[in-house]
């Protein structure tokens, strides 16, 4: 038997862009969709950090500049996000360890603190 081989017809794919308003457009689209990821990573990184940031007001206790300064300084001494420090230290009230590196530096950061406040 003999297969029958049939040509298709090529379409150009929906995202083709046909003319240069069409170009403009579309780069605005994808850079109001990436806008628009971005303020939603925001939004749900600030929530995230305001609650870090409460829960170190509470355990070193220390004002709200002072838990934001906390925080900064143990993202730095870890080389790892702020988002994703503070991340992580909410996430201890579900049961989570803090990773150990963020551990050894929140413990750093609190003797610096203290330090700075007897003088």
């Amino acid at each position: 038997m003999h297969q029958v081989t049939r040509h298709r017809e090529v379409q150009p794919p929906l995202t083709a862009v046909t003319s240069t308003g069409d170009l403009a457009l579309a780069a605005e689209v994808l850079e109001l969709r990436a806008r628009n990821e971005q303020l939603s990573q925001a939004l749900v990184s600030h929530a995230v950090i305001d609650q870090a940031r409460g829960m170190a007001m509470v355990l070193a206790p220390c004002s709200s500049e002072r838990a934001w300064d906390l925080l900064v300084d143990v993202s730095q001494h870890c080389n790892v996000k702020l988002r994703d420090v503070a991340a992580a230290l909410v996430a201890t009230t579900k049961g989570q360890e803090l990773p150990e590196a963020i551990r050894h530096e929140w413990r750093r950061a609190l003797r610096r603190l203290h330090a700075l406040e007897r003088r």
